[in-house]
């Protein structure tokens, strides 16, 4: 049976609490987990970038001069890619990058990321996440607390709350998820995870 220590905000241990196996002690599958970063990075893609070929600048319907006799080079448009002001060769024109992975592996995806933050020892659960003043400062002083200051944090609640809001928003190495949120670019790309007690028994019932 996997166990955590349940801390307080003080970083004092309160008890053991044992962790769903099935979620927080599986092997990895490391393709499936790379399948699902990728998905993840794709989808934060717009695909909006666009610039104009020679069908769509304005100008250029009749041919500049005619094609012998001039001792200029044979032109058809003085909008060809050639031209100031022409269409551009090979142009990049909006698209969808988003990828597709059915359910059974998303979940799969999500349980080894989580199995493997238990692994390296780098899932913190505590009591509660609850600020008395919305400043930056006591959240510093939280981490600290709880040692891991000099980290990037995830912090996953159950509900958000407008003190916890305010003192981690200006923080570059905080990332304040609710659990309904949890996602697998969320839990690799941070160094630590720290959950609420609550939140980790929402995340329990839905990938159970």
């Amino acid at each position: 049976m996997k166990k955590v220590e349940l801390l307080n905000l003080k970083g004092e241990k309160v008890k053991d609490i044992n962790l769903n196996e099935e979620i927080f002690g599986i092997t990895p599958n490391n393709n499936v987990l790379n399948d699902a970063i990728i998905l993840a990075m794709a989808s934060l893609r717009q695909g909006t970038h666009k610039a104009k070929n020679r069908s769509e600048v304005s100008g250029g319907g009749r041919k500049p001069w005619k094609q012998k006799g001039t001792g200029h080079a044979r032109q058809g448009s003085i909008r060809a890619v050639q031209w100031v002001h022409g269409g551009t060769y090979g142009t990049p024109v909006p698209r969808d990058y988003s990828k597709k992975q059915n359910r059974k592996e998303r979940r799969i995806a999500l349980k080894s990321a989580l199995s493997e933050k238990v692994a390296e020892k780098a899932l913190i659960v505590i009591e509660k996440l609850s600020m008395e003043n919305a400043k930056t400062k006591d959240m510093v002083a939280l981490l600290d607390t709880l040692k891991i200051a000099d980290k990037k944090v995830l912090l996953v609640v159950k509900e958000f709350d407008d003190n916890t809001i305010l003192a981690s928003r200006n923080m570059k190495n905080v990332v304040l998820i609710s659990a309904e949120e949890l996602s697998v670019l969320d839990v690799v790309s941070t160094d630590v995870m720290v959950i609420t007690e609550e939140a980790l028994k929402q995340v329990e019932e839905v990938l159970a």
